[in-house]
């Protein structure tokens, strides 16, 4: 029987990778997605296409919207039955420093980027029991670099998360997390600017998404490892040469 994967922001970039890369694994995927309707479908087909004997299906709610967020389990388990791997993929990034961080800014953030996560995570073990739970962190997190402040702080939350579910959860359930780094470009702006990103990290160039498709399948693939957290970020978590 073909695993199933819930996977959060499923539609486009990062998200769309991690499906692509499960599916060819011969893992069925639940594309959850909020306002990206025609590239979750289009994503959808192309899998349907691709692998016929997988089963795929998509999953919409505003991450934002607590009571959209804790439909999301039940209605997958209803129609797929309980799976086996939940990756909250998805969030928002918006900047600003304390000073400036309005309560509308600071909501937006730890509400789809960790709340969100909290409830999604928390339904997966009352309703599915056994299995994998991925949580996408950054790796700002040990940064205190304030300039993201509610974003940072939405993440440093997640990890500590991570931990303490992978504490509760275990042995039937194992939780980690994955801190990208420079990988890919926003979505206004050109290789070019990933390049001068990366000019400030130890390993001086972008990952691309290599490195975070590699991250998921180690952790997957090694079935005594919870409550850890694999940096795919070129060494930038370790700060910069003096």
């Amino acid at each position: 029987m073909n695993k199933i994967a819930l996977i959060t922001g499923a539609s486009k970039r990062v998200g769309k990778a991690l499906a692509e890369h499960l599916a060819a694994q011969g893992w069925s995927i639940i594309i959850h997605f909020n306002s990206s309707e025609k590239p979750a479908e289009e994503l959808e087909n192309e899998l349907r296409k691709k692998y016929p004997q997988q089963k795929f299906g998509r999953a919409k709610a505003n991450l934002a919207n607590e009571s959209e967020v804790e439909r999301v389990i039940p209605l997958v388990v209803s129609e797929f039955g309980p799976f086996d791997l939940l990756v909250n993929n998805a969030s928002v990034f918006n900047p600003g420093y304390l000073k400036g961080t309005d309560k509308k800014l600071f909501d937006s953030q730890i509400n789809v980027n960790l709340k969100a996560p909290f409830l999604l995570m928390r339904d997966f073990a009352n309703h599915c029991k056994n299995g994998n739970i991925i949580n996408f962190v950054d790796t700002r997190i040990t940064s205190n670099k304030s300039n993201f402040a509610a974003y940072s702080l939405s993440k440093k939350g997640l990890w500590e998360l991570t931990k303490m579910a992978a504490l509760e959860f275990a042995p039937e359930i194992r939780v980690n997390a994955i801190a990208p780094g420079v990988s890919l470009p926003p979505e206004d702006k050109n290789e070019n600017y990933l390049w001068n990103l990366a000019e400030n990290i130890p390993m001086k160039k972008p990952g691309g998404l290599e490195p975070i498709l590699n991250s998921l399948d180690f952790i997957l693939e090694n079935d005594h490892l919870t409550g850890q957290l694999l940096f795919a970020d070129g060494g930038e978590n370790l700060g910069q040469n003096a």
